[in-house]
């Protein structure tokens, strides 16, 4: 990757970062046999299957509604901390950067480094990377898709570019809309940072990143590509950042279609909080279930 990755161990605040595209690997010489490999790498799995479980937690609607935290989150990430329990946040939020996510997070009394953020926008960049290097792209989003398609190398035009991406912002116009409905028809490939059709505000629900998704579908004929949950890529890579494996992992979230399918289709636990957008009552309408339905992250003892 261009961008270094990094994630953190909740009770130690030990960092680990993975190399830089084309940084020489440091460890064993070469002349290190298969056998001492081997037993390195099943070392390496066994650790990753054992210990505290890592947890990968949703944002809105699982730590906070609105402008406000949700009560008992702070108490939730201090257990976690407590329990040497590694965590990252997974959100679909691709408007922030992680560290716009981290000052307001700050902000509202939860303390969670921007290293331990993971958004859609970042899933989104990575994957072009490795689909694309040194793309193009028109952009539909704020500073958060910006950013990450900056850091790696894109260019952001209206002419011609590899891809139209549609990520989330408050202020969607038809101009911009009508561009991007235009490029598609051109040739242009179709990614959009998450499949979500609602987002929450303290106003009450608003049309998100799926809803405009599927009028640019509906116009083009042609489908996008949603890299965010529940596309099991977006756990993977924060799996692999926390150097943690599904079989010890559990993803705690507030919607079924997104959060919990994700975890599902991933092999983790999961564990649906109805703090959020979906109620108890909701669940029966899908064709799967959480392992937990919890009223909130109060009631979770890692």
């Amino acid at each position: 990757m261009l961008v270094e990755e990094v994630c953190c161990q909740a009770a130690t605040g030990v960092e680990y970062r993975s190399m830089r595209r084309g940084e020489a690997a440091s460890g064993p010489p070469a002349s290190t046999n298969e056998e001492t490999m081997t037993q390195s790498t099943r070392k390496t799995s066994e650790t990753a299957k054992s210990g505290p479980k890592a947890h990968l937690i949703d944002m809105d609607g699982v730590l906070i509604t609105g402008n406000q935290a949700i009560p008992g989150a702070a108490e939730f990430l201090n257990r976690l901390r407590a329990a040497g329990a590694p965590f990252m946040l997974l959100t679909n939020n691709s408007r922030l950067t992680p560290h716009d996510h981290h000052a307001r997070l700050q902000s509202l009394g939860l303390e969670i480094e921007a290293d331990c953020i993971f958004t859609s926008a970042l899933a989104t960049s990575r994957f072009l990377h490795r689909q694309r290097p040194g793309g193009s792209a028109y952009v539909i989003g704020e500073a958060g898709l910006t950013t990450a398609m900056h850091d790696i190398g894109y260019r952001l035009t209206e002419h011609e570019p590899d891809y139209v991406v549609l990520g989330e912002t408050n202020t969607y116009s038809f101009a911009t809309i009508t561009t991007a409905v235009r490029l598609i028809q051109g040739g242009a490939r179709f990614i959009a940072t998450n499949p979500d059709v609602v987002g929450p505000t303290d106003q009450g629900q608003v049309p998100a990143c799926g809803a405009v998704a599927a009028m640019i579908q509906a116009a083009t004929g042609v489908q996008a590509y949603f890299v965010g949950k529940p596309n099991p890529l977006m756990m993977r890579s924060a799996l692999r950042q926390l150097g943690a494996h599904s079989e010890n992992a559990v993803m705690i979230g507030d919607r079924m279609d997104t959060d919990i399918a994700a975890g599902i289709e991933s092999g983790l636990e999961t564990i649906l909080v109805l703090s959020g957008v979906t109620s108890e009552e909701d669940v029966e309408r899908y064709p799967y279930r959480p392992d937990r339905i919890l009223k909130s992250v109060a009631q979770i003892k890692p």
